[in-house]
């Protein structure tokens, strides 16, 4: 068990850091568009193409993810809420059959990106580029599904990660032990792709705002990683709320990217929405 004194850094980041937080956080919410959603689609827009034709709909307007990042986040939340429920605590990297079925998803995804953006160049500048071969015509279930695959694969990494840096009491089981709990989260999975696909709005509204809020998330976890690593706090905590200045720290630092992103593409493209293409 670590028992020393906080260091000058540690002790001005007990003040610094709500301070940065609090600057982020309004101007993130300045910037981003008003509404809800117009929130959530400035969360999608620091990581995503948003591209209409590739993302789904509710109300008339595209979700603040494509279709494949909409499966990736939310794959990702649900993964990481699965494994909080079941595996509390847990560090311990999984069994190597379930890193060979996650690294087969992570192939999948690569092998639908890869097409999908190869069919994309195609269709954008016509015949120059015709000598570049489609293996199938890319579709949305695609997107998502192949996007969901991958989310789980994150999370299934991420969440051991996780507890083995913030936790002094962390567990080194596996946190996904073995192909029945695998089995389990892939059928939630499918299950909320299946609800998705039909493109309801009473599943797209809070699917919308899940997704989004999974890339701030997952961007909050690293970053909050990292910081407990680079001020040497790493397994010090025994509850969450121990940990709020490296959480929030990490949440802040993830809100400095995010709105580094949205600034810079707004420069550039002039909108909220998807990549102006063959222009």
């Amino acid at each position: 068990m670590k028992n020393h004194p906080p260091s000058i850094a540690q002790k001005l980041s007990n003040w610094l850091v709500p301070l940065a937080a609090l600057v982020m956080i309004a101007t993130w919410l300045y910037i981003a568009p008003p509404g809800i959603l117009g929130k959530a689609d400035a969360l999608g827009y620091a990581v995503c193409h948003r591209l209409d034709e590739r993302s789904f709909h509710v109300d008339g307007r595209e979700l603040p993810l494509c279709a494949r990042c909409s499966g990736m986040y939310l794959g990702a939340v649900l993964g990481i809420a699965f494994q909080a429920i079941t595996a509390r605590r847990k560090g311990g990297m999984p069994p190597k059959i379930i890193i060979a079925v996650l690294v087969a998803f992570f192939l999948a995804f690569a092998l639908d990106g890869a097409n999908s953006y190869f069919f994309l160049m195609k269709s954008t500048y016509g015949g120059r580029l015709d000598f570049i071969s489609t293996i199938y015509l890319p579709n949305n279930t695609l997107r998502l599904f192949t996007g969901s695959g991958a989310g789980l694969a994150i999370a299934v990494a991420l969440y051991p990660s996780f507890s083995q840096t913030i936790w002094r009491d962390w567990d080194p089981r596996p946190a996904l032990p073995g192909l029945k709990p695998l089995a389990a989260l892939i059928g939630l999975m499918l299950a909320l792709d299946l609800l998705v696909l039909p493109e309801w709005d009473w599943v797209l509204y809070p699917a919308a705002l899940i997704s989004a809020g999974g890339v701030l998330l997952l961007l909050t976890m690293v970053y909050a990683m990292l910081w407990m690593i680079f001020m040497r706090q790493e397994n010090e905590f025994m509850a969450l709320r121990e940990a709020w200045l490296p959480l929030l720290a990490g949440l802040t630092i993830a809100l400095i990217q995010i709105t580094a992103i949205d600034l810079f593409r707004l420069w550039l493209t002039h909108t909220w929405g998807g990549f102006p293409l063959g222009q």
